[in-house]
């Protein structure tokens, strides 16, 4: 990572040609960056300048300390703050090097979701297990456990489904796609970043932890509910069976044949 880039040369140089205006430094980074914390810090200085150049008497004493302080806390602080104005680049060959880190984990990460959804649902899931077992020390807080419950919930829905299939095609489609598509891609995905970026803000103010954990919680509460949809569909099917027999038997007496010998 570099600071020595032509947009930020530029900026120090218009800095250097202006240096006599440096307490506004800081308000202007705040307001062009639109950020509030450096805008209201900015302006104090700026407000200290203003007051030491057209409001105070005396070619000397406070008015210069005055002004001298407030110029050279901005310059400090502009330094402090020079993320938000000037920006370090990565290097243009380290820079390919990492794209062509980042191409080749996405089609790492696509090549393992095509195996998940050649397998059959079972294998599937223990797929999924196995990854996250293997990646636990990578994955943030408790969602390895998240993980490994949501395959438990899912091994549950699937079991039962062999046994007895529900003959829903919407709940079939449902549940193929959190076991074959979402869960495996959303593990190979993170699994796809860099471990020292992990932590970094997005542009959504979301890190890639935060995505996890968020993403792993909706497919949790997703098999959750595939699970008690399940249930349903099987207390509906055993109510419709019984509301026939009870339309068609409940009221009629059998028309037994007389066996009795005379």
């Amino acid at each position: 990572m570099t600071r020595l880039t032509l947009g930020n040369v530029v900026k120090v140089t218009a800095v250097l040609v202006f240096l006599p205006l440096i307490a506004y430094l800081v308000l202007v980074i705040g307001a062009v960056r639109k950020h509030v914390g450096a805008a209201l810090e900015g302006l104090l200085y700026a407000a200290g300048f203003s007051v030491a150049v057209f409001v105070l008497d005396g070619a000397w004493g406070p008015r210069v300390l005055l002004a001298l302080a407030a110029m050279g806390v901005s310059a400090v602080r502009a330094w402090h703050r020079r993320d938000l104005w000037l920006p370090a680049r990565r290097r243009w060959w380290k820079r390919d090097l990492t794209g062509s880190a980042v191409v080749v984990e996405r089609n790492r990460a696509q090549a393992v979701v095509a195996v998940e959804a050649a397998q059959p649902l079972p294998a599937a899931v223990a797929r999924i297990r196995t990854l996250a077992e293997r990646n636990r020390r990578r994955l943030p807080g408790d969602t390895h456990r998240t993980v490994l419950r949501t395959c438990e919930v899912l091994d549950a829905v699937i079991a039962a489904e062999q046994r007895e299939p529900a003959g829903d095609a919407r709940f079939e489609y449902e549940l193929d796609a959190v076991v074959r598509q979402y869960l495996p891609a959303v593990l190979t995905g993170y699994l796809a970043i860099a471990p020292s970026r992990v932590q970094e803000r997005q542009p959504d103010g979301r890190t890639p932890d935060e995505e996890l954990t968020e993403q792993l919680r909706i497919l949790a509460g997703q098999a959750d509910a595939l699970y008690a949809s399940r249930h349903r569909l099987l207390t509906a099917e055993l109510s419709t069976t019984g509301n026939f027999l009870r339309d068609k038997y409940a009221h009629h007496e059998l028309d037994v044949p007389d066996l009795r010998i005379p």
